[in-house]
């Protein structure tokens, strides 16, 4: 199981290199939201794992808020651009 986990992390920080790269060479503004909303949801998913590898019980926790935190942002954020938009 561990094992599993272990490589389950390393797949997923590749992606998330692979994100962070995306991020870089993307033009639009929304693209860059949607992937630092990406990001943030494979870094809830490396939480996870972690916390599964290290068998605690407050990864999980962590993971909720972050998730939260990164929805809300997100939904902030559009709107504010969205708004911007309007008025121009």
């Amino acid at each position: 199981m561990s094992e599993i986990s272990i490589l389950a992390i390393f797949i997923l920080s590749i992606a998330l290199i692979i994100s962070i790269f995306r991020f870089i060479t993307a033009n639009e503004i929304y693209t860059k939201i949607l992937v630092v909303n990406l990001i943030g949801t494979k870094i809830v998913l490396l939480i996870l794992l972690v916390g599964t590898v290290s068998i605690e019980k407050d990864f999980t926790d962590i993971a909720l808020v972050y998730a939260l935190i990164n929805f809300i942002s997100t939904i902030v954020i559009l709107k504010y651009y969205e708004d911007k938009e309007a008025t121009k």
